[in-house]
Formats: C-alpha cells, structure tokens, sequence
C-alpha cells in the first residue's frame, strides 16, 4: 500500500494518490493531470478510479480531464447529480483498489453531497480517511456555499451529525488527510498542519470535542466572512463539466504586442502583472493589478477579479504558461493573451508607466509618529486583534474593492498587511482607481511590530468593512 499527499501551495489543495498492487486511485485533483499520470506511470500502477469528495468551489477539478486520459472512473457520494459520466456511491459501499478498500462515508453537511471516503489496509483495518471539506485540521468545512439553496444553520446541523455519527466514531490512530490546509477560505481558522489523526482532533479540535449540537451550529455560522464570488462559479464548472486544460491553455497562450496591448486597454480588458512586488514597484503598465505568482495567487486572482472579466497577463519571461494553468484551476479562462517580451517590452516602446513607493518598516515607524499619513491595514480582522495601529483603517484585502470609495483619493496612503504580499496588490488596486499617493510597506506587520510604533490590541476602532 502507497500513500501520497500531493499538495498544491497557492490553492492550499491536498490531492492524494493512493495505491495498491499495481492500481492506483486520485483523491480530489487539480485541473492539470500530469503530476497523477506521472506518478502512475513511474509507479508502474494504472490510475483506476478518481473519487471526488464533494463539487469543489474554489478550484476547478481535473476529475474529467483524468478520468478521459486514463479511462478511470469518476466517482461522488450520494446526491452528486453531474451533467457527465460519473458513478454515483451508496453510503457504506466499498471498493477495492489492489488489495485495500476504500469505503465510502456519506457526510453532508460542508454541502449535501460531501463525502468522505475511509481506507482499510490489507488487514481490513481502518488506516486514514480523505475527509475532503468535511473536516480539516482544527477545523471543519464552512456550511454557507449553497448561494441560498439551504441555510446554513441547516448544513451545519448536518455537519454536525455526520461528525459525530461518522468520524468521531473511528479509531484515535486514524489518519486525516484533509483537502485543504491554511489560507484557505473553504474554512474560518484551519490549522498549519495538513495531516492529523482523528485522536489528535479530538483534542484539539472544538468541531470533534464535548459540544452540543446547537453550540456547535452556532459556533461554525458566526463569524463567516463572504466567499469570494467565484466559488460559487467553481462549484456549478465542476457539476457541470468543462473544456479540456490543454485547450484552454492553448487557446489562451497568445503573444500580444504592445500595439495590442493598447486596444485592449481601450476595449477594458483588465492587465494583470504577476511579477514579484519589487519588480512591480520599480515600473508597471497603468491600470496594472498586481498579483504574484511567488505568492498564493490563484486565490487571490479568484478573489480579487471577476470571473468573466477578460484579462492579459504582464509576466516575466517564460512564466506566462505558468500564469494560464494557474488561473485556469480556479476557472479564469477569459485570458485574451499575455504581452510579449513582459513589461520590458513596454518600457522600451517609450510607454507611459508609473512605479509604486515602497518603504521599509523603520521608515513606516517614523511616517506613524508624524501622524500626517493615512494608514491602510488590509489584514484579517483576526489578525488585526492581536495587534494594530491604532488609527489605522481596517479594510481586508478581499473586501476592499466594495468598499475603495471609502477612501479618499487625493490623500496619502501607506499600506500594509502581515508581511508584504497583500499590501501590494491592494497598492496596485488603489493606483488603477486613480489614487496618486499610495507607498508600500516591506515586510509588513511583521517587520512593523519590531519597531518602537505604538501598538493596540483587540478590535481596530476604525474599522471599514461592508
């Protein structure tokens, strides 16, 4: 028996590749299918089945795409009504892959067809389970992704029940290995680890411990902040099918030049630079918004972006295939191409750019001090209360494009986050509004807190949030 997390950092996305005696199973994988049919072939095992924990609704699945190249068979749990070929599974039924067994759990609650699946070893004995959304290290799959078709109060009565009757009820050395680790938003504090032990969450883990059923609704609905809009597109994709990830990334690899470039920008197309934020700083296209590939950008380009806006992609020099199958795993294909030569190219047309002020955390200190420049913490409010500026304003990053009018655009704006990556897209998305004075803050709230700045603690009084 073989046994392998494959773990996709920018999506925070947990796939497995399980084994046995020559056949071989995928758990909930991403779009592109290369790293399972690699692994199979050097494995010397055939790919025999993919088992699909629920609709995923922050990432697109590649359980078609799989299933087509390798002749494996899809499979959901009960009440996954698709719009292809799929096999749906009873509750408790079995199947055998080499010489273990997987088992099929029923546990709705994260949405009604979610479903968890328990691996039996050689022996018959109960080695881990694929818990999907249903439970994460910490904590346990947000019950509010239906866009209205159940409350969440409802779903999370199901999780509850399924936790419970299902899970809880199997043996401390169980292994849990979860679709999801930290910085996902398919829950609210999901831990650092992406494995546990049923044993060990039930120690740690308040979803697993001694609550009541309504304690428990109550404690999983407060506190959920939106999801991004495209999860909601996401889930319907993965219900409903989708076009093959080789054409997608074929029809979207096309070199723009930089008179191209110009009638998109005319037409509205969105121009999307993926270098680091210190190249971005230095010299950017107008109207550019800033996402990094060296961070997790498929979630933010999902959180920040509309899914049907068209876009041209600025990258660095042999990243712009990267780039496309990045966004085409949350469903972001309306790509119209990417500019040949990146920003290079534009800079030596004679283009008109602009560049970006960065400032380190020293420097944050002494502008704080002063106390004549708008401070922007674009942190989690979980974040914010174990400590903050105090007249700093609160926005999250992925609630700031509702609430950007807020802001005044004829004042100075220092932006910061926790360590750098957030601040500069919010930067970027300030800038594209036509804000002129807007500086960046290195390293963020990590570099700033080893400053002498004054610090608070708790909620941040000036909050701004829809």
């Amino acid at each position: 028996m073989y046994v392998q997390q494959l773990y996709t950092a920018c999506l925070a996305e947990a796939a497995y590749y399980i084994e046995s005696n020559g056949e071989a199973a995928i758990v909930d994988p991403i779009r592109e299918t290369e790293p399972y049919v690699l692994l199979a072939k050097q494995r010397g095992a055939k790919i025999k089945y993919v088992f699909e924990t629920h609709f995923h609704a922050d990432f697109v699945s590649g359980h078609i795409d799989l299933a087509n190249e390798t002749g494996a068979t899809i499979v959901f749990g009960p009440l996954a009504d698709t719009f292809y070929k799929t096999y749906q599974a009873k509750d408790g039924e079995e199947f055998k892959i080499g010489n273990i067994t997987i088992r099929t759990l029923h546990t709705p609650g994260h949405t009604p067809e979610s479903t968890c699946y328990l691996l039996l070893d050689e022996s018959f004995q109960e080695y881990c389970i694929f818990t999907g959304d249903t439970l994460f290290v910490g904590d346990v799959g947000r019950p509010d992704l239906l866009d209205g078709k159940m409350t969440k109060e409802a779903l999370a009565g199901m999780m509850y029940d399924s936790l419970h009757k299902k899970i809880k009820i199997l043996p401390d050395e169980v292994l849990v290995y979860p679709a999801h680790g930290p910085g996902s938003a398919c829950g609210k504090s999901i831990g650092k680890e992406t494995w546990s032990t049923i044993g060990n969450q039930k120690k740690t883990n308040y979803a697993l411990g001694s609550i009541s059923r309504d304690v428990f609704i109550k404690e999983l609905c407060d506190g959920l902040v939106p999801p991004p809009a495209y999860f909601f597109s996401d889930a319907m994709i993965n219900k409903q099918g989708y076009e093959a990830i080789g054409s997608v990334i074929s029809k979207n690899m096309k070199p723009l030049s930089v008179e191209d470039l110009e009638r998109e920008i005319k037409n509205g197309t969105v121009l999307l630079d993926t270098r680091s934020g210190h190249d971005f700083e230095h010299g950017f296209i107008n109207g550019s918004i800033s996402i990094g590939l060296n961070g997790m950008f498929a979630i933010w380009v999902g959180t920040i972006l509309d899914i049907k806006t068209p876009i041209v992609v600025i990258t660095d020099h042999g990243k712009e295939e990267e780039t496309i199958l990045r966004m085409a795993r949350v469903g972001y294909e309306n790509v119209h191409g990417y500019l040949k030569g990146g920003f290079h190219a534009w800079h030596a047309a004679n283009k008109p750019f602009e560049t970006l002020q960065g400032i380190d955390a020293n420097e944050f200190a002494k502008e704080v001090l002063r106390g004549k420049e708008k401070i922007l913490d674009v942190r989690k409010l979980n974040e914010t209360e174990h400590g903050h500026i105090k007249d700093a304003i609160n926005i999250p990053l992925q609630e700031l494009e509702n609430n950007i009018d807020r802001l005044d655009p004829d004042e100075h704006y220092i932006v910061h986050c926790a360590g750098g990556y957030r601040s500069v897209i919010a930067s970027s998305m300030l800038k594209a509004k036509g804000f002129k004075h807007v500086s960046n803050v290195h390293g963020g709230w990590n570099k700033i807190k080893l400053t002498d700045v004054p610090v608070a603690k708790g909620v941040p009084g000036n909050l701004v949030a829809e």
